[in-house]
């Protein structure tokens, strides 16, 4: 998706300011909603990939200019509404009107360990992966309307694979509800002078999905 998050190499942003001693939360509020977001999840049954396009679903604009939880609000809003389990109306109102899901509350105990807990979204493929170490490739020019982890930056730069990780879910099958549909994920490596068009002699490294990768 060409969306406002997708803003690598884009100008007139300003310079990125670290913030000295950040807190974790700026607000009360932004922990609720990192509370709320870990709670709901499980009820709705959603993946964390569906949650990121519902992020990034956020008019341009407003994305901007919010703070990285309201990213979050908008996104369960949405995913809210689309599992049935909160309509328009009851967000905006704050009062339920219809009759919720009966489901066991987390006991607070739990909560740290298994937001902490190792997680993995490797699986295992039958498909023998395309490429090798060391193979040159270039990012396919693509332009879906749904999620993908494609920058746009580096869509259509050739690159060098460094790492084969072997076969992860695939994040735009799988935040359309289509399944983890496993690929082969490699990390690619490339000439930022390549890709920023200046004397750059930095490189920038990232994880690609097979499918978008082409040969040279």
């Amino acid at each position: 998706m060409n969306g406002a998050h997708d803003c690598g190499g884009m100008m007139g942003f300003g310079p990125v300011v670290a913030e000295e001693n950040e807190p974790v939360f700026h607000a009360l509020w932004e922990a609720r909603m990192f509370a709320l977001m870990s709670a709901v999840g499980d009820v709705g049954g959603w993946t964390l990939d569906e949650d990121r396009a519902a992020c990034e679903a956020m008019e341009p604009g407003h994305y901007i200019t919010s703070s990285y939880y309201e990213h979050w609000l908008n996104g369960l809003e949405l995913l809210l509404q689309k599992h049935g389990l909160a309509t328009a109306e009851e967000i905006t109102s704050g009062t339920a009107t219809t009759r919720g899901q009966s489901v066991t509350p987390t006991a607070a105990e739990v909560v740290w360990p298994a937001v902490t807990a190792h997680g993995s979204y490797e699986r295992k493929a039958d498909a023998t992966p395309l490429f090798k170490l060391g193979d040159v490739v270039r990012t396919r020019h693509l332009n879906p309307a749904h999620h993908t982890r494609l920058p746009r930056y580096l869509r259509g730069h050739v690159g060098e694979i460094v790492a084969c990780h072997g076969a992860h879910v695939f994040p735009d099958s799988n935040s359309r509800g289509l399944g983890e549909d496993p690929r082969h994920l490699y990390t690619v490596r490339f000439k930022a002078s390549d890709v920023w068009g200046n004397a750059a002699r930095d490189l920038i490294h990232a994880d690609l999905w097979e499918p978008y990768l082409e040969a040279r």
